[in-house]
């Protein structure tokens, strides 16, 4: 197993993977929230509280798409890096 060094740049999709993790979590709390109603028997929230659920799904796309984006640099940089090592020989 390789150690990455601590001054090693993040990877292209890192950032949106960050971000999508929070969103997702944003929409998760909500999401408990709204549904915490129909248990504790209390008045159901507004319909605002059920689109900030959705949130959810949004940060999974969000993550998702950074998920590939870093696939996609990583690709690119085997291609070339390949490509330099049969240049050399």
């Amino acid at each position: 197993m390789t150690a990455t060094p601590a001054s090693a740049a993040p990877a292209p999709g890192d950032g949106l993977v960050r971000a999508g993790a929070i969103v997702f979590i944003v929409g998760a709390v909500a999401t408990l929230v709204t549904v915490a109603p129909l248990f504790l028997g209390t008045e159901p929230f507004p319909t605002v509280a059920y689109a900030v659920s959705m949130l959810m799904g949004v940060g999974f796309l969000v993550a998702a798409a950074g998920v590939l984006r870093s696939i996609a640099a990583q690709r690119r940089q085997a291609r070339s890096a390949r490509s330099a090592a049969g240049s050399a020989r």
